[in-house]
């Protein structure tokens, strides 16, 4: 029952996530006039947003492959290469991500969602596809954390991969701004350089603070005997 549930479920969300990535890069087109942003080098694959979806996308699609050729028990003793990939993704990249623009992006839209989603958008960026994006990004996270065992990673390994990847699409957003003189999120804009600098901190730390959060959590739900590698001796130490 557990199975049947587990992939249903990924199928479910590999595809949502799968159409929101295909939707958005076809039919999202912004006129000029209308947001410089858009039209701006780097495409649709300037924002965060985008890139985790593609994220989610292929992490479901782990998800299944380890349904059908891997395995969900919940403690293997020798789990396949495609069960470890599952894991580490989802410890490493799925989660944190996801949970990091699900939060930042509502918690601006709560200030002033000019900032990051101007009503000018509202005709060309449905609100269902904003929710996929924004809101089912975390949701299938959260699911997917209480229905499946996982063992994280070393904190070293898991943090090196997650560092890697926020700070290779923080160097990509001043590519574009090199590029195009256009900041990706108007929140940008509106900050001074020194103040730029503090707010990159700032969501950096929330970055590592999710990633703990995660790994937290995983405890509680499946259990501290489950997170053997983060018990090692090298870590204490």
């Amino acid at each position: 029952m557990r199975e049947s549930i587990l992939i249903g479920f990924h199928v479910i969300a590999c595809l949502q996530f799968a159409y929101s990535v295909y939707y958005d890069y076809t039919y999202t087109v912004v006129p000029q006039n209308i947001m410089k942003v858009h039209s701006a080098f780097g495409g649709r694959f300037k924002f965060l947003t985008f890139w985790d979806a593609i994220l989610q996308a292929v992490f479901f699609f782990i998800c299944i492959m380890n349904d059908w050729y891997g395995t969900n028990a919940v403690s293997p003793k020798k789990p396949p290469f495609i069960r470890k990939l599952k894991d580490y993704v989802y410890a490493t990249l799925s989660f944190p991500i996801a949970m990091f623009v699900g939060i930042t992006f509502w918690s601006i839209m709560c200030i002033d969602r000019e900032l990051v989603l101007p009503k000018a958008l509202d005709p060309y960026f449905p609100w269902w596809l904003n929710h996929l994006m924004h809101t089912m990004i975390m949701v299938s996270s959260i699911i997917e954390m209480l229905l499946a065992p996982r063992k994280y990673p070393k904190r070293s390994h898991g943090l090196a991969g997650l560092l890697s990847f926020t700070l290779t699409y923080l160097i990509w957003m001043h590519v574009i701004y090199f590029m195009s003189g256009i900041w990706v999120y108007p929140v940008m804009e509106v900050l001074t350089p020194p103040l730029r600098v503090v707010f990159f901190i700032v969501l950096l730390a929330l970055v590592l603070i999710l990633y703990f959060a995660g790994e937290m959590l995983n405890n509680l739900v499946w259990g501290k005997k489950y997170l053997a590698e983060n018990n090692s001796p090298d870590l204490k130490a």
